[in-house]
């Protein structure tokens, strides 16, 4: 997914979601949403510097699920800095997944620590352009 049209937390989980379920067409959308809004509830997933990656654990999952989308505006996702999230990454992983949830996080924020490869995300034209993006610099870390 490329441009979300949500304006809000809820909205954001949701539209992300359904992103994935596109693919994942087993998932239990509501379930889904109930484990990601606890993980809020816990404390924001937005880390900061216009990003935001909500994740959750499902106990009936065998793979890691990612799904990806972008507020050129910027949505108020409780980000630790303040500032509006622009970029987020949704990820739903294993229950029992502890080494791979935590490594995808890690190589995530690595990726998006830098400030050029968020402005080219932001910016970028399509969804082709996003996944390509991506695809570069996961190969650069």
């Amino acid at each position: 997914m490329a441009d979300l049209k949500a304006t809000d937390n809820d909205g954001v989980l949701s539209e992300l979601t359904d992103a994935m379920m596109r693919t994942a067409t087993s998932l239990n959308r509501e379930e889904v949403l109930k484990v990601l809004q606890e993980r809020e509830r816990l404390g924001s997933t937005g880390i900061g510097d216009g990003v935001a990656i909500p994740h959750g654990k499902l106990k009936d999952l065998d793979k890691l699920l990612i799904s990806f989308g972008r507020s050129r505006a910027g949505i108020d996702f409780d980000s630790m800095d303040g500032k509006p999230a622009q970029l987020f990454f949704l990820l739903v992983a294993p229950e029992e997944s502890v080494g791979v949830h935590l490594k995808t996080l890690a190589r995530i924020s690595k990726l998006l620590k830098n400030p050029g490869v968020r402005r080219r995300l932001v910016e970028a034209a399509s969804g082709e352009d996003l996944y390509r993006i991506i695809a570069e610099e996961e190969d650069q870390l």
